[in-house]
């Protein structure tokens, strides 16, 4: 048959065979207090152990005890099953497809766990003995990645400094890293005799490295394209390197559909198929920097739509820095870390390159060009890869200056929201508290309302992600109902790490809470005010219904009205019946489109009185899954039933959109 029937075959084939799959996978599970499995994984953080066991399907167990077990090992884990949830907020990380992706399917949360039998797994020896040695090194976060394609380890804050710089691709165990690996085992079987039955020992060498690395996207990607074009080379296939590419990504595809939501996937597909689409454009050139720069330049521009989609940012400088890095990373470090697993006592020179790396990649930071672009739409990635084809292709002829059409595109891009005119409220899932974030039309304004509170950065580099995926820059008003932590334990972080204009206070005394956050505004020289009546944002004006002091924080919550497109929404903050019968004296309320319910729900808001007179259409609780205080009330919801309920516990983050001025409801649901 020809091999581009066949490829079109294929191709047609996984295509409804991936949909299928995703789409009618069966997933469930008797939810057993028992289960028995191999230990394929372990990860031990600072109270937690996570183990990956496998039995029929493979699960993530978290413990909490200090168990001593081995890769192999067989175990009998105690415990409650559970499947992963969807992302509940718009545009975010997906850890249940991720999961699936590596696939596995269901967590649980040990109460006990208990050794059955010691693992006799020779393969599995081989990684216990591996992670031994590598952990006796200073840098050992560093072998695991580059030896085990294992990157969990490196510190977050420094992860995220690879990444802003474009770089973390070298990170990941790749084409660059199989390719030197598979050099030198060739290079040393011949030396003792050449023979074809070496790429026989090369390619048994790289089943085994698939394994050490957990299966890992990247690696069976280069390790199958490195013994796929063997055998091509050596039965005279005469497949093109790109069709054998194609031929593994179906493979892949076809094997587990959800590798199409890894992150790792995705990029090592895409680049590797542009650098050997366009490899002609690195050829052309002899230099080894030149070469550097048109390799840095290709993977970036076919990387852009995966970057915006995870990311919603882009570096200008990441060809750049991809100049300075990959000559250190692929030459130096990478080399060395195979040197210190053989030879240890060279460690504190690995120590010392490693240092080296950290401190240009955080000085380099400083100087980022970075650009905020909104997660974009399938046809517009479609529209994007036929733009940067052309304009590759234009390269490839030495015509340079069609490169503009890509600078165009990324400039009508970051600036989209400027030419719609769809306002949207969302209610963001930040489990037990509250926040919303308002959005104008043609980017007229955005202001944040409340910001949640949280022991850790989570919640904040959450809301900034929505924020970022939304193409929102800079906030040009942060609210803050109140001073309780559940509403406002996030302004610090939020401030310190997202371009923020000025900060609203409700009315009375500053807490301790607010006088922290008070210092960092003026450190920052961020404007405050506090017990306003009125703000105006462009031609939207948002009117503070309490301005009274009370006695208790709750209820000196900021209430805030907002119309938008004529669609009457309040915000309730948690202002209890007191507040709620001030506001029924003092003003003639209309019908309310959408109240954000006070106090997530409890008793203490929510009267009949108040429901019944401003008889919201719908009404919004934000509150936690299963929260110790029982919210919401039996009551408050009966006093809603003619109302539309939406909770963030049940249905995720909750956006209100107007579009052509009819009030869309959409959820973000677990």
């Amino acid at each position: 048959m020809n091999s581009n029937i066949f490829l079109v075959f294929i191709i047609v084939i996984t295509i409804f065979n991936v949909i299928h799959k995703i789409k009618y996978s069966d997933i469930s599970i008797s939810y057993s207090k028992e289960l028995k499995g191999t230990i394929l994984d372990i990860n031990k953080k600072e109270n937690i152990t996570e183990y990956v066991i496998k039995n029929n399907y493979k699960y993530i167990v978290y413990y909490s005890g200090n168990k001593n077990f081995n890769l192999g090992d067989k175990i009998q884990i105690i415990g409650n099953i559970e499947k992963f949830n969807n992302n509940t907020i718009f545009n975010l990380f997906n850890y249940k497809n991720y999961y699936l992706s590596k696939s596995i399917k269901y967590k649980s949360k040990a109460d006990n766990i208990v050794l059955i039998n010691k693992n006799r797994n020779l393969f599995y020896k081989l990684k216990t003995f591996l992670l031994k040695r590598i952990n006796k090194s200073k840098k050992s976060e560093y072998l695991k990645t580059f030896i085990l394609g294992d990157s969990r380890y490196i510190k977050s804050n420094i992860i995220e400094s690879y990444r802003t710089n474009g770089i973390s691709h070298l990170f990941s165990v790749s084409g660059m890293h199989i390719t030197l690996l598979s050099s030198i085992i060739l290079f040393l079987l011949n030396k003792i005799k050449k023979s074809n039955y070496n790429y026989i020992i090369v390619i048994l060498f790289l089943i085994i490295f698939t394994f050490l690395t957990n299966f890992t996207p990247s690696v069976i990607r280069a390790s199958m394209l490195f013994i796929v074009i063997t055998l091509n080379k050596f039965l005279k296939l005469n497949l093109s390197t790109l069709k054998i590419l194609i031929f593994i990504l179906l493979i892949n595809l076809n094997v587990n559909p959800y590798n199409i939501y890894n992150i790792g996937f995705q990029f090592s597909y895409v680049v590797t198929f542009f650098l050997i689409l366009f490899n002609k454009i690195i050829n052309n050139y002899n230099n080894y920097i030149s070469k550097i720069f048109f390799t840095s330049l290709i993977s970036f521009l076919s990387s852009v739509p995966i970057m915006i989609n995870n990311f919603f940012s882009i570096n200008l400088l990441t060809i750049i820095n991809n100049i300075i890095f990959v000559p250190f990373v692929s030459l130096i470090v990478f080399p060395f870390s195979l040197i210190v697993l053989i030879i240890p006592q060279s460690d504190f020179i690995y120590e010392i390159f490693i240092n080296i790396l950290e401190f240009i990649s955080f000085f380099i930071n400083k100087f980022k060009l970075e650009i905020i672009l909104c997660k974009i739409s399938y046809l517009f990635v479609f529209i994007y890869y036929i733009i940067i084809i052309y304009v590759l292709n234009s390269i490839k002829k030495k015509k340079y200056k069609n490169f503009v059409l890509f600078i165009a595109l990324i400039i009508i891009h970051t600036n989209i929201n400027t030419f719609l005119n769809n306002p949207f409220i969302t209610f963001i899932d930040i489990g037990q508290g509250d926040s919303s974030i308002v959005h104008f039309s043609k980017n007229r304004g955005d202001i944040l309302i409340d910001t949640g509170g949280k022991y850790n950065s989570d919640l904040s580099k959450n809301t900034i992600s929505y924020l970022k995926s939304n193409g929102i820059k800079n906030l040009d008003v942060m609210i803050l109902s109140h001073g309780d932590y559940d509403h406002m334990g996030e302004a610090i972080n939020l401030v310190e790490n997202f371009k923020v204009e000025k900060v609203i206070f409700n009315c009375g005394a500053f807490n301790d809470l607010e006088k922290e956050l008070i210092k960092v505004l003026d450190k920052k020289k961020i404007k405050y005010y506090s017990c306003i009546k009125e703000l105006n944002i462009d031609k939207n004006k948002l009117d503070f219904l309490q301005t009274k002091e009370y006695d208790n924080e709750n209820d000196n919550s900021n209430i805030i009205y907002i119309e938008l497109n004529s669609y009457k929404f309040i915000f309730m903050g948690d202002a209890g019946v007191t507040t709620e019968k001030e506001i029924l004296n003092k003003y003639n309320l209309p019908d309310i489109d959408v109240l954000k319910i006070g106090h997530h729900g409890s008793k203490t808001s929510s009267g009949k009185e108040f429901i019944d007179e401003i008889n919201p259409k719908y009404s919004v609780i934000s509150v936690g899954k299963n929260n110790r205080y029982g919210h919401p009330n039996k009551e408050v919801l009966e006093n809603l039933k003619d109302s539309n309920i939406y909770r963030t516990d049940k249905d995720g983050s909750i956006m209100f959109k107007i579009k052509n001025n009819i009030l869309q409801v959409e959820t973000c649901s677990p």
